[in-house]
């Protein structure tokens, strides 16, 4: 086909709702209409002859053929999208976006900023802390930090695993010494018990410490780390927690931990795009993240 007969705004609006699997997303990322958007696939299905979406009452998904176009579409804009950053020279921007998992960007990222700030100092971090998988293609992040619990794979971007997750009990001592001694792991269910998205992690935590089958049916449910941590400094129950976020805590004396009993709970990951594509404040922060996280490696 020649290329002054490509359909480059049809495809351009394909690709963004194909890979959001949304047409209300894609018209959203490209400041147009939601009937634009959907006027403008229509046009390339009528233009390929077949369909390339799968309508639904409230959500549309790809067909094979729509897949197949996407594959192609994607990785083309994506090497356009590199060489005009290279040619413009915007990838080597000194402030850096970075995404990362609330509970890591709280609990260990901030904490030790000043760190990274004191060996790059050429750098201002712009840090986002949001759980939902990045895209990369709006310029929203440079690099992210995500949490998986069973797999490390993500459409689109490149993940490498950064460190596994140890989740153990840890208390307040104020808390500890206000009730019986902690000399069984039963003891801790004198306390409120402190929950991160459900209630199952507690549970799967009494059964490797030979308790069970237990059935924890109360305490406060969160749906970050950071604030599972945050409560548990502030004495408002036991915490089960990332043996990493808290190990600064557990030297200082702010917490305890009652039993050396863990159980896995997944690992966090560095996310890229394409890590070889990454820009050098990129490249640094992704260098200094592996070198300081105390977990990083173990797991791997």
């Amino acid at each position: 086909m020649k290329r002054g007969r490509l359909p480059l705004t049809a495809l351009r609006s394909f690709e963004a709702a194909g890979r959001l699997e949304s047409f209300t997303l894609a018209a959203g990322e490209l400041f147009v209409s939601q009937a634009a958007v959907s006027r403008q696939i229509r046009e390339l299905e009528d233009f390929v002859g077949r369909p390339l979406f799968e309508r639904r009452h409230r959500s549309v998904s790809l067909t094979a053929e729509g897949r197949s176009l996407l594959s192609v579409l994607t990785s083309a804009f994506d090497m356009v999208g590199d060489s005009l950053e290279a040619l413009s020279g915007r990838k080597l921007t000194h402030t850096l976006r970075v995404s990362a998992e609330p509970c890591f960007a709280g609990c260990w990222l901030v904490p030790h900023l000043a760190q990274f700030q004191s060996e790059h100092p050429e750098i201002d971090l712009l840090i986002d802390a949001d759980p939902r998988l990045v895209e990369f293609r709006s310029g929203d992040a440079d690099i992210a930090i995500r949490h998986s619990a069973r797999h490390s794979s993500w459409p689109r971007v490149e993940a490498r695993r950064l460190a596994a997750l140890e989740m153990i009990p840890v208390i307040a001592p104020e808390l500890a010494r206000s009730g019986r001694p902690l000399s069984t792991p039963v003891d801790l269910m004198q306390h409120a018990l402190l929950h991160e998205d459900n209630r199952e992690l507690w549970e799967q935590w009494f059964a490797a410490a030979g308790v069970g089958p237990a059935r924890i049916e109360r305490g406060a449910i969160f749906n970050d780390g950071a604030m599972v941590l945050q409560a548990t400094l502030r004495g408002n129950g036991v915490g089960l927690i990332d043996r990493d976020s808290v190990r600064g805590d557990l030297e200082a004396g702010r917490l305890l931990q009652p039993f050396d009993i863990s159980v896995p709970y997944g690992a966090f990951f560095l996310v890229a795009r394409r890590f070889d594509a990454l820009s050098e404040a990129a490249q640094a922060f992704a260098a200094w993240v592996e070198r300081s996280y105390p977990g990083a490696g173990r797991g791997s």
